[in-house]
């Protein structure tokens, strides 16, 4: 095969998944050059076992394996919940915001590494090419980009297979495994198969992360979050790093059904698709998050914050982090988060999160000012000027609608008129 270009070394981003598995020899078949592995542990479990013999086998060089988790979680993930950054109103960026720390690394071993190229193993159709190639414009615009989908003659998993097969690429991908999966410790996401047709149920085989709502237990759990300047630190009163909270509380939230979400979503290359996420621990940290800013947010900071959570979620997902815009949000975000301190219980029941308390040093909720008997800071006779002053504009328009046409336009209708049979 002829060569593309000059390109010396590329440092792939490899899963160990069908697609990057045969990369390794394309790149070397087309490209004529070294083909370094690099594989970001974002808490895969078990699909990070054999990688290295794999990689190697396939005609890697080297991998370099990074347990990142503890970054991901500290860096990417907990910036977007203090944000409440959810997009398309259900979905909670589990697969958004891991791109550009995989490709932040990428870029660090490219550079350890002298080589003059990176590649991935996005779909030409996809969001996560450009989540990658904006990180690396970002990072390295002197960096090649080679982005194989975009390149070659494979145009299904079963070419994919064939060109494994052709090239002793050990694979463990087979075609009855239909569905596309993207699993790390914040979430598992399902796309393909069954899921091509948005009327379809997803079948309860595929989940991996949760029970399902009919068959999880009877019996409610109850757990208890707390969180320093909106960042859960303990869990049921024993303090974890971040990677132990997500651990154990997937366990915990995926036994009860909680955190499936089904979505039709807006790909940022203009078409729509259909994916199922799972995401028990997240969502569970998400609802505490939120019950916690209810009484340590005073009302316009809140109000404000929940406006700028769809712009934060709308550069997450379309791969713009390294941008000086989502900086400038989360500095925002920051300052919001300085008093969201406390606990909150919840109880986990059949798919359900249900609040079940909450409290903060800061919180700013006060019984006694909210009672309807307290007079010392509220003084209810105070409403009547409080209610002239915020009318008045309606009010106004009122009166001149009066003036000039007898009636306001939201006068009461003349129901009279209409007789019954």
């Amino acid at each position: 095969m002829s060569k593309k270009s000059s390109v010396k070394k590329v440092v792939l981003a490899y899963s160990g998944g069908l697609d990057t598995s045969v990369i390794v020899p394309w790149l070397r078949n087309n490209y004529q050059c070294e083909v370094v592995c690099f594989t970001a542990d974002l808490g895969q479990e078990e699909e990070l076992s054999g990688l290295e013999d794999k990689a190697i086998k396939s005609g890697a060089s080297k991998l370099y394996i990074a347990d990142l988790r503890e970054e991901f979680l500290q860096d990417y993930v907990f910036p977007t919940l203090q944000a409440g950054a959810v997009y398309e109103r259900e979905y909670l960026l589990g697969t958004s915001f891991a791109r550009p720390l995989i490709a932040k690394h990428l870029v660090d071993v490219a550079a350890q590494e002298n080589a003059d190229a990176v590649a991935h193993g996005c779909t030409g159709k996809g969001n996560d090419q450009v989540r990658f190639e904006l990180t690396v414009m970002a990072l390295n615009p002197r960096l090649k980009v080679i982005a194989p989908w975009r390149e070659w003659e494979i145009r299904s998993r079963q070419d994919a297979l064939a060109y494994a097969a052709e090239f002793n690429v050990p694979v463990t991908h087979t075609e009855k495994d239909i569905y596309s999966r993207d699993r790390n410790i914040f979430h598992l996401s399902h796309e393909g198969g069954l899921l091509e047709d948005p009327w379809n149920e997803p079948e309860e085989r595929m989940f991996q992360l949760t029970t399902s709502p009919e068959q999880a237990p009877d019996t409610p759990e109850m757990v208890e979050l707390e969180f320093e300047k909106g960042r859960p630190v303990a869990l049921n009163g024993e303090r974890l790093s971040a990677v132990d909270i997500f651990q154990r509380l997937n366990k915990i939230a995926g036994q009860h059904g909680i955190g499936r979400v089904d979505i039709v979503e807006n790909r940022l290359v203009g078409m729509k698709s259909h994916g199922v996420y799972e995401t028990p621990a997240g969502t569970v940290i998400r609802r505490a998050h939120q019950a916690l800013e209810s009484i340590c947010l005073d009302k316009h900071t809140m109000h404000y914050k929940d406006f700028i959570a769809v712009k934060y979620a709308e550069l997450v997902y379309n791969g713009m982090w390294f941008t000086r815009l989502r900086e400038s949000l989360d500095a925002f975000v920051q300052v919001t988060q300085e008093n969201v301190t406390g606990v909150v219980r919840l109880k986990l029941y059949r798919g359900n999160v249900i609040i079940a308390g909450r409290k903060s040093p800061f919180s700013l909720y006060r019984e006694d000012y909210a009672s309807f008997g307290e007079e010392n800071v509220y003084n209810q006779q105070d409403a009547h000027g409080f209610i002239q002053l915020f009318g008045l504009p309606m009010k106004v328009e009122a009166l001149l609608n009066i003036e000039g046409g007898g009636k306001s336009r939201y006068s009461t209708p003349d129901y009279s008129q209409f007789k019954r049979d």
